[in-house]
Parts: C-alpha cells; sequence; structure tokens
C-alpha cells in the first residue's frame, strides 16, 4: 500500500461524482426585491449597427456596458464603424472604452475610468 493510499485510508473506487444541484433562485429573488441601483453592469451582443442606439442610451444613462463584439469581427467596415461610434460617446459622456481580450470592449459613464493594470498578488 502505498502512501497516498494510507493518506486516504486505503484504495477507494473514485469512479463518477454524484452531485446534488443548487437552486439559486432563492438567493437570486434577494437581489430582485433589493431597491433599483444608481448604474448597472449592462451587457451586449453587436451584431451591426442596429443595436448602437440601445449601447449609446445605456451609456448616457450612467451605466457601465459590456460589449461582445464577436459577431462583427469578420465585417471589418462594421466593426471599425461601430467602435468609432462607441469611442465618440465615450468621449461625450467624458467616460472610457477599453478592450477586453479580442471580442469585448467595457464603455464606462461620466466619473469611471478603467484601469488598464492588471491586479496582482505581489506588492507594487
Amino acid at each position: 500500500m502505498g502512501l497516498f493510499n494510507k493518506i486516504l485510508g486505503g484504495k477507494k473506487d473514485y469512479g463518477v461524482m454524484e452531485y446534488e444541484e443548487l437552486d439559486l433562485s432563492e438567493y437570486e429573488q434577494e437581489f430582485l426585491e433589493e431597491e433599483p441601483a444608481e448604474a448597472y453592469v449592462r451587457v451586449a451582443e453587436l451584431t451591426g449597427m442596429s443595436e448602437l442606439p440601445e449601447i449609446r442610451r445605456q451609456i448616457y444613462e450612467g451605466n457601465i456596458v459590456i460589449v461582445d463584439i464577436s459577431m462583427i469581427k469578420h465585417d471589418k467596415l462594421v466593426m471599425d464603424r461601430a467602435i468609432k461610434e462607441l469611442k465618440r460617446v465615450a468621449a461625450d459622456v467624458r467616460g472610457d472604452i477599453a478592450g477586453l481580450k479580442e471580442d469585448h470592449l467595457v464603455i464606462t459613464p461620466t466619473g469611471i475610468r478603467i484601469d488598464r493594470t492588471k491586479i496582482s498578488g505581489g506588492e507594487k
């Protein structure tokens, strides 16, 4: 019997593990009953220029918007126009815009800046 088996108390069958599904609806309900927030983090999927008015409205209302641009990456003209428009909106509200990896943008409203340094465990 190896050291590993001694620690675990002998040989055991580690077949398919059983799991229990958790019903998270009771926790979600607590959040739904709270008062509305001053601002929200909204998620949008950009498939063309038609979504831009709603994204623009959300930013003007003071919400942070995370935009999935993966659906328009194949059309360089649409992607360039959309990003140019979103940059204009961010500048107009004195917010910020930054890319997250290759498929997402974050646009913030007035008074919120995006820190482009990554948080790490070490001291600086």
